[in-house]
């Protein structure tokens, strides 16, 4: 069985090693107003926990959750008791999603109050690294809202040990890795046009998440290319990315994803 224990990677310059992959939990807390393909039911805490315990045994250690998605802060804290060492907790703070919507609040009292509900409802004393949620104005958001400057008060804390956007552009990625510690980006076979910011990246030691690694896109492939595969190459052959996060609840697509990571990457050594 393929693992990814021997394969961490750091994270930018924070001091946290992570796991190439992580594990995305949108799933865990939220079946309203997401953007994928097919339906789905929220999995109950026993196939939850499984899911958990199977991730930590192939070797991730990187979770992401944020209070947009639903519950799944609130769940991911008794799930994860006794495990905290085990696990870089990313969450982030801007977006909230109430009664189906959507909706950004990016001061700095919501978003000290926004770290603050997230510990409570992680149970623990620490984020590892914290995101901005932008709506897409990435460079108001930074530069005249108050957030950044929160979480760099929240980090001098201890509350939270490293921070960060989750954007949509690339002015916006460069703006908070300079900053910051690291950016989640967009990433994939059909949408490159971040990478500036994983340059950025690569020769400033910062960090770097990619998000929607796996998205559409696939078609253009030529007949028999296996797009999972195709979708970790193009990523993990660029210097600059930490870890892939990839949300999902079905046991087989981790196990494969894992796999195919853990080929990609043996291969490119």
């Amino acid at each position: 069985m393929s693992t990814l224990h021997d394969l961490q990677r750091p994270l930018g310059s924070t001091g946290l090693r992570v796991s190439p992959l992580g594990l995305g939990t949108v799933k865990l807390g939220r079946d309203q107003g997401v953007k994928y393909p097919n339906g789905f039911t929220i999995p109950d805490d026993a196939q939850a926990l499984a899911l958990l315990q199977q991730a930590r045994e192939l070797g991730i250690n990187l979770i992401d959750t944020a209070p947009a998605y639903g519950i799944s802060e609130q769940r991911l804290g008794p799930l994860l008791r006794g495990q905290r060492d085990d696990w870089v907790i990313v969450s982030k703070t801007g977006e909230e999603f109430e009664q189906g919507q959507s909706h950004f609040d990016f001061s700095a009292a919501h978003t000290r109050l926004s770290v603050e509900r997230s510990l409570k409802r992680l149970e623990t004393d620490r984020i590892d690294l914290l995101l901005v949620h932008s709506d897409g104005n990435d460079l108001t958001v930074l530069r005249e809202t108050g957030v950044y400057e929160t979480l760099a008060e929240l980090k001098r804390e201890g509350k939270v040990l490293a921070y960060g956007i989750s954007g949509k552009t690339v002015e916006g990625g460069l703006l908070a890795l300079e900053q910051g510690d690291c950016a989640m980006v967009t990433y994939n076979l059909s949408e490159q046009s971040e990478k500036p910011v994983l340059d950025y990246a690569a020769s400033h030691a910062k960090g770097i998440l990619i998000k929607k690694a796996l998205a559409s896109g696939h078609a253009c492939l030529a007949e028999g290319v296996d797009p999972v595969r195709a979708s970790f190459e193009l990523i993990f052959a660029h210097p600059g990315v930490s870890s892939a996060i990839v949300g999902t609840i079905t046991p087989a697509h981790l196990a494969a994803n894992v796999a195919t990571v853990a080929a990609v990457l043996q291969d490119i050594r």
